[in-house]
């Protein structure tokens, strides 16, 4: 027996071994000489290490009180490896991989309904704007009966989501229950805009922007949402605006700086540092200022980081914008991802960023200029068109902001706290 688990352990270890020695030689052939001869000089990765690995998966197999799936035992082996360099990098599978690209593209294919678990299966919470479900009348409250023929219960709310979506221009039969009535809609599916950014006026010169996450798309929206805001203004300009960044996660970086970008004539928006080429960036912002040097609000709390703390610290540190609200997440690291074999990718942080003034904000934040002590709360919805601005009022934090955007005191603002170290 003991004969036999040293043979397997140096199989294993043999395997192993030669698995890593592929992929380095695959790696350094992909690029160039320079960066071959840098990767040639990389250690490898000790015998020992490779032994003790086979070792452990050996007794695993052998000992363990379940019978364990080899394939399973490397996915988890994976997983592992990644996910303990720090908070940020995982090993995704082709699922996560595929949620991934569709939270950051700003877009998917659809019919356009956000829907919930609940105790009788899946029931609608919306439908968005001008979407195919919106079109064919689908509700906020329809509890999904079927789709295409299918029931669904609570705990397959992810297998009711992706029968919603497919192929644009394919259809999709769903049966609902709208209080105690069926009801039955065959619709197309089609390209459905998933919006990062809200807006409206807060008062006839002053204008209010939401961005929810980066997207691929953010930036354009923003843009379009700002022009559209000035057309609104008295005179065709505003006087001021508010950007809300509150619980915004991050997202795309780029789209991050193009925002900033908007307001900024001169200056850098963010830098990063690390290993690779690519790693090593500074963002530069090229002349133009979209509002012309009208006063800017930047709102922020405990859930912005990442993207959402690269503009609130490009528009600060240039001196375009006073930030109000609370400290921020602080997240100073930038993640890649890399498409692997088999729909599978590898989310690596690469690099860590830097603000205009050179600070690092991990597990630091930014501390805003105007600190108000309010307790955390959803953000509320906007104001619909057919009604007079009440936003400022229902939400304090907008109402300090845009008391400061007009010169006036800030009020319910609490002294500015240190840094935590």
């Amino acid at each position: 027996m003991i004969s036999r688990t040293r043979w397997v352990i140096a199989l294993l270890a043999g395997v192993m071994l030669g698995i890593m020695l592929s992929v380095a030689g695959r790696v350094m052939a992909e690029r160039s000489a320079s960066s071959v001869a840098a990767v040639a000089e990389t250690p490898v990765v000790p015998w020992e290490d490779a032994r003790l690995l086979a070792e452990i998966l050996q007794r695993v197999r052998e000992y363990y009180v379940d019978p364990v799936d080899d394939h399973q035992l490397m996915r988890q082996a994976m997983h592992g490896m990644v996910e303990g360099l720090d908070d940020y990098s995982g090993f995704l599978e082709s699922d996560e991989y595929a949620a991934l690209k569709l939270m950051t593209s700003g877009s998917y294919a659809g019919i356009g309904i956000e829907v919930e678990a609940v105790a009788d299966g899946v029931r609608v919470t919306g439908s968005m704007t001008g979407s195919p479900a919106a079109r064919a009348g689908v509700r906020a409250g329809d509890l999904i009966v079927t789709i295409d023929g299918r029931r669904f219960g609570a705990d397959q709310l992810d297998a009711a989501v992706n029968s919603v979506r497919g192929e644009p221009g394919t259809r999709v039969r769903l049966s609902v229950l709208r209080e105690g009535q069926p009801l039955d809609f065959d619709i197309v599916r089609s390209e459905v805009e998933l919006p990062s950014v809200a807006a409206q006026l807060l008062a006839p010169d002053y204008g209010y922007l939401r961005i929810s996450s980066f997207t691929e798309s953010t930036a354009d929206e923003f843009a379009r949402e700002l022009v559209r805001l000035q057309g609104r203004a008295h005179g065709n300009t505003l006087q001021g605006l508010v950007i809300d960044l509150r619980n915004n996660p991050g997202g795309v970086l780029d789209a991050a700086v193009a925002v900033a970008d908007n307001f900024l004539e001169q200056g850098v928006i963010v830098s990063g540092r690390g290993r690779s080429e690519d790693a090593a960036f500074i963002e530069q912002a090229e002349p133009g200022d979209l509002l012309s040097g009208a006063r800017i609000a930047v709102l922020v709390n405990g859930g912005s980081a990442s993207a959402a703390e690269i503009l609130a610290a490009a528009l600060r540190d240039n001196n375009r914008a006073t930030l109000y609200g609370r400290r921020t997440y602080g997240k100073g690291s930038v993640q890649s991802v890399m498409p692997l074999s088999g729909g599978q990718a590898l989310k690596l942080t690469t690099a860590n960023y830097y603000t205009p003034k050179g600070q690092s904000l991990n597990q630091r934040g930014i501390t805003p200029d105007v600190v108000i002590n309010v307790d955390e709360a959803p953000l509320p919805d906007l104001d619909t068109a057919d009604d007079a601005p009440t936003l400022a009022r229902r939400d304090s934090v907008i109402g300090v902001a845009l008391q400061g955007l007009r010169g006036g005191p800030h009020l319910a603002a609490a002294p500015r706290r240190p840094r935590r170290s």
